[in-house]
This record gives structure tokens, C-alpha cells and sequence, in this order.
């Protein structure tokens, strides 16, 4: 099987043969790509290690190799080179005090129809559009992690930025933020984020339709509570009240719904996804899926065939790695937020960024904590709307806790649970 490309710039990849012998715990340094830098040894060869064991005990179960797991769920996933679409310079990593440097990964959701199980609503054109943005940032002392939500109807000046082919697209003022992504790709989102922030992002990540229906079914379904019946039959959903778990289209259909719920508001809709992705990680976490070698292997299977990812991540040890280095961080540490908006006066069908952002984005940049003030509705993944678990007590440092989390009343124009 050949590992899928996205570009013809991907040099060729070597992949490890991963054996539950201690000589095999450094596969990311193995895996390499020629010239290009390698990761620290230390951090590799211990995560290799948690990687091999993981393949070496759903291998026994499920009567399939470890070398062909490794492969296989390698060979799955999308890589692209996006360094000759960059134009200009890309901002500097700033110095921060820490054991290690802080993390930055842009996830950005593709809303292409074209692929098996894209067309979800019958939609057609050519292109993609980017449905979710989100910014993921892990501090460098790996206490806090936040999840920043970028509105796609925010108006924001566009840099000017080069598609795959070549093609140069010029800049341009005050245009949507997901046209970005539409005229050029994950490259053009990437620039414009850089550009408009100021920070520099380690790594970004695009998943489509079918991978996030596969990743729910894969674990059972996610939970989620629905306050009031959802009756929107004209774009396929109906969901009457209630606590319960969803799978596949219907899943997909209540995180992408806009009109039954929220008013028509597509920050409604960002907080009930970000709602959905704590639930799907608690439930990804639990005895549940751990405990289900047949989930496990699903869930990997649906995850690597819908990402496209930079080469830094471009094989299954670094993905792991990337996960590992979340160990540390408690539930109530990772918050979802999204960036402090408005309605532009010039039209009250888009946004535009208050002065509250740059301060959010100064903040992440420094890799400081966010104070309370710019913590509003928060979404904690220790506590989801609708749900018993977790511990909204917090604190008032801003590094996590409660005291940051989303209103009543942010939640109910949600359509989530209070």
C-alpha cells in the first residue's frame, strides 16, 4: 500500500518496522524523512516505547501484526508540503520560560463534498470551504491547553498567498475568514492566521465529513444532552429532547446544524461543537473504548484516512507523540473558547474581532495564561454541558478551573444543556 500525498514536493518516507524489542523505541528517528531536522531523541524514544506496547497488545487480540498496524495506519494518512505555497516571512517562535517550547496546531475542518461520504446535504461546487477553524495551543510547562474557535464569517484583510499549483492569489481587505481556504487551501488559512495573530503555528491539521462520522461511530456514539426537540427535517435533522448518544450522519448533522438552534448563529454552533469534541475525547478516553481493542483499531482506522497533516506530523509515532503530551493536563485545563467578536456594524450577517482578541492572541503568543476577563463562556473538557462529570469549582488563576465557564445563558443560545 502507498502512503497517500498531497503534494509532489513529499520526499520519500522509510517506515520503521516497530518490534516489542527495547532497540525499536526511537521509530520517529527511524521514520524519518532525509534533511529534514529530527525530533529530540529523549521525548521519541519513550513515546516509540507507549506506541509499541499500544500495537503489541491490539496485534495479540486481534490476530494482526504490529509491523503491518504500524503500517498500515501510517500509510493511511494524507501528508502535505506546504512550505513553497508560504509567501513571505512566517512570524518567529517567541522564547518563553518552560522545560520544553509551547505548542501551536490549527485544525482546520474541510467542508468538500467531493469524496465518498462528503455529500452530506446534497450541497455541489467544486473547491473546499474551511467549516471549523480552530487553533490549539499547549503551554510550554504542559499545565493548560486552550482551544481557540475562529468564527468562518469573520471579516479579516487577507495576505496574499500561492495555491498548490503556483498560482499567486493577491490580498485582500476585508473578506471572509474561510474564503482563505476556499481560493487556496490549508497554506493560504495558515498565512492569513499568522499574519492577523502573530503566531507561529508548529503543525495543522484538516479532517472531512466522512472521518468525523467514522471517528464517532468507531467509539459507540458520543453523548450529548439536547434541552429542546430539534426540528429541522428540511436539512435531514430531527432529534427530540433528551440525553443520548449520536452516531454518524446524525452526529455530524447536530454539530453543523444553524437553524433550528442558536438562531441561525454560527457561534451557537461553534460552542456546541466544541462541546461535542470534549465529549468525543472523554468518551475516546474511557474504559469504554481503552477497554475495546475492536473500537481502538476502528477509531484509528477512521481517524488516519480523513486527516491531512503537515509532514512534522506525518506518521503515527508523531500523532502519538502529540497525544502524549497531553498526559499531564487535567480535564478542567482544557478549555474551548472562541475569539471575542461582533456583529460588524457594516452588515449584521458577519463578524468582526473586538479589541478583547488581540489580547488573546498577545497572550497565547507569550504562552501566558489567559486572565479571567478574556475567559468568557468558556467549555471546559472536565465539564460538558449536560453532563455530571467533572469539577466546575476552578479557580481564579486563569491556567483553568470553572471560574471562566460558559453562562446558563451562553449555553441555552447554544441549544446545549445547562
Amino acid at each position: 500500500m502507498e502512503q497517500k500525498r498531497a503534494s509532489p514536493h513529499n520526499r520519500d518516507v522509510t517506515d520503521p518496522d516497530p518490534t516489542p524489542h527495547a532497540e525499536v523505541a526511537t521509530p520517529v528517528a527511524a521514520g524519518a524523512r532525509a534533511g529534514r531536522r529530527r525530533a529530540k531523541p529523549r521525548r521519541s524514544h519513550t513515546v516509540g516505547r507507549v506506541l509499541v506496547a499500544t500495537l503489541v497488545v491490539l496485534g495479540m487480540v486481534s490476530g494482526l501484526s504490529v509491523t503491518y498496524l504500524y503500517r498500515h495506519y501510517s500509510d493511511n494518512l494524507t501528508v502535505l508540503d506546504i512550505e513553497d505555497q508560504l509567501v513571505g516571512e512566517r512570524p518567529d517562535k517567541v522564547e518563553v520560560a518552560g522545560p520544553q517550547e509551547p505548542l501551536n496546531v490549527l485544525v482546520m475542518g474541510s467542508d468538500s463534498r467531493e469524496g465518498e461520504g462528503n455529500n452530506i446535504d446534497g450541497l455541489t461546487g467544486g473547491g473546499e470551504r474551511s467549516d471549523t477553524t480552530l487553533l490549539l495551543h499547549l503551554s510550554a510547562d504542559r499545565e493548560r491547553a486552550y482551544g481557540v474557535s475562529i468564527p468562518r464569517d469573520s471579516m479579516v484583510d487577507r495576505p496574499a498567498c500561492r495555491t498548490e499549483g503556483g498560482t499567486e492569489v493577491p490580498a485582500e481587505s476585508y473578506t471572509m475568514w474561510n474564503e482563505a481556504f476556499q481560493l487556496a487551501g490549508p497554506a493560504c488559512t495558515i498565512q492569513q492566521f499568522e499574519e492577523l495573530t502573530g503566531i507561529r503555528l508548529d503543525h495543522f491539521v484538516v479532517v472531512d465529513f466522512e472521518g468525523f462520522q467514522g471517528m464517532v461511530d468507531a467509539v459507540g456514539g458520543v453523548e450529548v444532552c439536547i434541552p429542546e426537540t430539534i426540528d429541522d427535517r428540511a436539512h435531514g435533522i430531527y432529534l427530540e429532547a433528551g440525553t443520548r448518544k449520536l452516531e454518524g450522519i446524525q452526529a455530524l448533522n447536530y454539530v453543523r446544524e444553524r437553524y433550528a438552534l442558536s438562531g441561525g448563529s454560527d457561534i451557537g454552533r461553534m460552542k456546541r461543537q466544541q462541546a461535542f469534541i470534549a465529549s468525543m475525547a472523554s468518551t475516546v478516553l474511557s474504559s469504554d473504548t481503552l477497554a475495546r481493542p475492536d473500537r481502538l483499531l476502528a477509531f484509528l482506522e477512521a481517524a488516519t484516512e480523513s486527516l491531512t497533516l503537515d509532514e512534522g506530523l506525518g506518521n503515527l509515532v508523531r500523532i502519538a507523540q502529540l497525544g502524549y503530551e497531553f498526559r499531564g493536563i487535567g480535564a478542567d485545563k482544557v478549555q474551548f473558547m472562541t475569539i471575542p467578536n461582533t456583529v460588524d456594524p457594516s452588515d449584521p450577517n458577519k463578524l468582526v474581532w473586538t479589541e478583547d482578541a488581540a489580547g488573546i492572541w498577545n497572550a497565547l503568543a507569550e504562552d501566558e495564561p489567559l486572565p479571567k476577563k478574556l475567559r468568557s463562556d468558556v467549555i471546559s473538557a472536565g465539564k460538558v454541558p449536560g453532563s455530571s462529570s467533572g469539577d466546575d469549582s476552578g479557580d481564579s488563576s486563569g491556567s483553568g478551573g470553572g471560574k471562566g465557564l460558559a453562562s446558563d445563558e451562553a449555553l441555552e443560545a447554544a441549544g446545549l444543556c445547562t
